[in-house]
């Protein structure tokens, strides 16, 4: 007769978390049919910094690599899209993504290619360092404008007859899509032979170069991928909001991406997708009851942080601690 484990050691089953990203999943897919053009917009962007989050936490939860610098993939894709569309008529949509996605990956695999010889906080500072570059040379040139920032004045076409992304909803319809389409991607990847080396690099580099795996070659491609598709999401966002600055590169839009991982929880994508969530409700509620919301996210992100460690999902899963 096998014992029984004991209630306070058996799994959690993590259905509350499956409740909320079904709960969450339905009334995306509902808002369009009932929600304001305001509320549309909001929810397109929270879902784009999602997708930047989500790009984030490939580093960060999976690979173990904590960037201060990963705004500067997202800016520089913002920056190919306003720089590259025609002023004054629409340009194409899926050209122009796969422009900004690859000029981000471009860049992310020059600065990988330096900053993945260090580690701790000597990688922090260094991706932190040429973030800071990459922000300078558009705030310090004409290339960017300066602080004018870039108009975008037309939508892109898609050349889809249903997809019209001068119209609220059709834009967040394809927001939405591209946020699935990531995380089921990066999920798929996470759980590949790929995404078990990056969890073993995560764990003890020194034991997986030891057995032969090539780490430097993983770090790097999961570097190049993370910057991709921070690129991605920061196209689709310069073309929603129709307006580009160097603060899209600046190092406190990593430490959002960085919040937004924590509060949702690394490890997890959909954590990451919680958390920008999250951290777009609070910015928004908190900015209706007071100018100094900065303070008030800063004490609940804190208390969040001590309440629940291993985030929102981990919350919700029933993991407190640091235990599986």
């Amino acid at each position: 007769m096998s014992a029984s484990i004991p209630a306070s050691r058996r799994p959690a089953s993590g259905w509350p978390l499956r409740l909320v990203l079904l709960v969450g999943l339905v009334a995306l897919l509902a808002m369009p049919f009932a929600g304001s053009d305001f509320y549309l917009n909001l929810l397109t962007r929270t879902m784009l910094l999602a997708v930047f989050a989500m790009s984030l936490d490939l580093l960060v939860g999976h690979t173990g690599l904590i960037s201060l610098g990963h705004a500067a993939y997202f800016g520089l894709g913002a920056y190919v899209a306003a720089l590259t569309v025609p002023e004054y008529e629409p340009g194409n949509l899926w050209l122009t993504l796969l422009l900004a996605s690859a000029a981000a990956a471009a860049a992310a695999l020059v600065v990988g290619f330096f900053v993945l010889r260090t580690s701790g906080i000597y990688f922090i500072m260094v991706t932190l360092a040429f973030a800071q570059m990459m922000f300078f040379l558009f705030h310090d040139t004409p290339l960017g404008r300066g602080t004018d920032g870039i108009y975008i004045n037309v939508r892109p076409d898609s050349g889809l007859g249903f997809l019209d992304l001068e119209r609220a909803s059709h834009f967040y319809w394809l927001a939405l899509a591209v946020l699935l389409a990531v995380f089921l991607l990066l999920r798929r990847l996470a759980r590949s032979s790929f995404g078990s080396a990056l969890a073993g690099i995560r764990e003890n580099e020194h034991r997986m170069r030891f057995l032969g795996y090539p780490t430097f070659a993983y770090k790097l491609v999961a570097f190049t991928l993370a910057g991709a598709l921070a690129g991605l999401a920061g196209c689709l966002l310069a073309f929603h909001g129709g307006f580009v600055n160097p603060e899209l590169l600046n190092w406190q839009q990593s430490g959002n991406a960085l919040f937004m991982v924590i509060l949702g929880g690394m490890g997890q994508f959909y954590g990451a997708a919680l958390g920008a969530f999250l951290f777009a409700a609070m910015q928004e509620g908190f900015g209706l009851l007071t100018k100094h919301w900065h303070l008030l996210m800063g004490v609940v992100i804190v208390l969040l942080v001590l309440a629940a460690p291993r985030g929102i999902a981990g919350l919700l899963e029933g993991r407190r601690d640091g235990r599986q």
